[in-house]
């Protein structure tokens, strides 16, 4: 069973959260993380990217960037920026895009539970994108980006929730982006016991988005456990940084796929080859080039849009292979285009579904020859792959809106 605990948090002092909330590290390159820090100087970011205040000489990973974010951290938290909470605390996190609105639990998720798959997986991590996060967590003592994690929605859990939400924000303000973000502090004994409790009766807590960022959260812990080699396994370096959501309030978008060539192929002979493979309609309507329904993708070539439906014997029973980007990479893309590994191949690229279809558009009119937009993956396909065991391929599920990293800060060892 989940063991999902309050903490003392360092947060923004009251009405400074807007100003200090970034979107999270990985969202930017560096040229951009440069960008941002110098447009907004008060953004976490600062912080998370902390070669920003680097000259572009200085590598992205030398010592002394991780000895900057260390330092720029504890001196927000000396000058008053950021608060030590008094005692240990859930928040509340809610987030609304467009109308619509999800609510999730800042707390702190057990390195455990990592290891032993209370907590699932369904990305695969790579050792050098962890080395980065560790060594920040690891120089500042302290996780500051939390890990989106779902579970089954709770009666109980949702039941505290909207109790709580009748009251008074503690933070209250709208990003750059047009989202809304709220946060409410839970102090209240008895709540924080129901909802510990109430965690502690689910079975299954999985990793939405942050792979790379459990990961390395997990080792940190692990490392401070070789280091105290007397630990009881309640010190803060045993759980690591999570916000928690309900299943049935979560959206995925589309992650979509760009090719650089058609492998020597002309349009008419990969037309063909396409036509083999799926059923293939051409699209007139402006909103039909999004796929409404899962087995259909769409295809923009040539400056044409056409809808290509799965065909259901091509369907394996399989909870990775049956996905539509898994029948895309093995119908398509690896036979007749040759990339064989999505992971490594140069020639395809992924586009998040936040960008739009003009954004495909633009990449075929840039440096593109086709591209292809996916209906999005289901939550209950990545529940289904993560409770198999399984791992999705690469770029089969883009959250939004993203969690902002400063609002909440956990301390190692405190």
């Amino acid at each position: 069973m989940a063991v999902i605990k309050p903490f003392m948090g360092i947060r923004p002092e009251r009405g400074k959260a807007a100003e200090i909330a970034a979107l999270p590290y990985d969202v930017y390159n560096r040229e951009e993380a440069a960008k941002e820090v110098k447009e907004h100087p008060g953004s976490f970011l600062r912080i998370d990217r902390a070669e920003s205040n680097f000259p572009i000489s200085v590598d992205m990973y030398d010592k002394r960037v991780y000895d900057k974010a260390n330092e720029l951290l504890w001196a927000a938290v000396e000058d008053g920026r950021f608060i030590r909470e008094e005692k240990r605390c859930y928040y509340i996190y809610e987030l609304t895009m467009n109308g619509r609105v999800q609510t999730g639990i800042a707390a702190c998720a057990s390195i455990d539970d990592y290891e032993n798959n209370v907590i699932k997986k369904h990305e695969k991590t790579r050792e050098e994108k962890e080395q980065d996060r560790i060594r920040h967590v690891d120089v500042c003592s302290a996780q500051t980006g939390p890990i989106f994690l779902a579970y089954r929605s709770n009666e109980t859990i949702n039941e505290v929730v909207a109790k709580v939400k009748k009251g008074e924000a503690e933070y209250d303000f709208v990003s750059s982006d047009g989202v809304r973000h709220r946060v409410f502090v839970i102090s209240d004994e008895e709540m924080i016991r129901t909802i510990e409790q109430a965690f502690a009766g689910i079975s299954d807590i999985y990793i939405a988005d942050g792979h790379h960022r459990a990961a390395s959260a997990v080792k940190v812990g692990k490392m401070r456990r070789s280091a105290h080699p007397g630990y009881t396994g309640e010190e803060e370096f045993n759980y690591f940084l999570s916000v928690l959501f309900p299943d049935d309030e979560l959206m995925i978008m589309d992650y979509n796929r760009v090719v650089k060539d058609l492998n020597g192929y002309s349009f008419q002979a990969f037309f063909k080859e396409v036509s083999k493979r799926f059923d293939v309609t051409e699209i007139a309507k402006e909103d039909e080039k999004r796929p409404k329904e899962k087995g259909i993708f769409s295809m923009y070539i040539e400056g044409r849009w056409f809808s290509c439906r799965i065909r259901p014997e091509d369907v394996p029973n399989d909870p990775v292979r049956a996905l539509d980007v898994s029948v895309l990479q093995e119908r398509l893309l690896s036979p007749v285009l040759g990339i064989k590994d999505p992971k490594t191949d140069a020639r395809i690229d992924f586009v998040g579904g936040i960008r739009g279809t003009k954004e495909l558009v633009r990449r075929c009119e840039k440096d593109c020859s086709a591209a292809f937009a996916m209906y999005p993956t289901s939550i209950g396909e990545l529940f289904e792959v993560a409770d198999a065991g399984l791992l999705m391929p690469p770029k089969s599920t883009w959250f939004e809106p993203k969690l902002r990293s400063g609002l909440f800060i956990h301390e190692l060892e405190r």
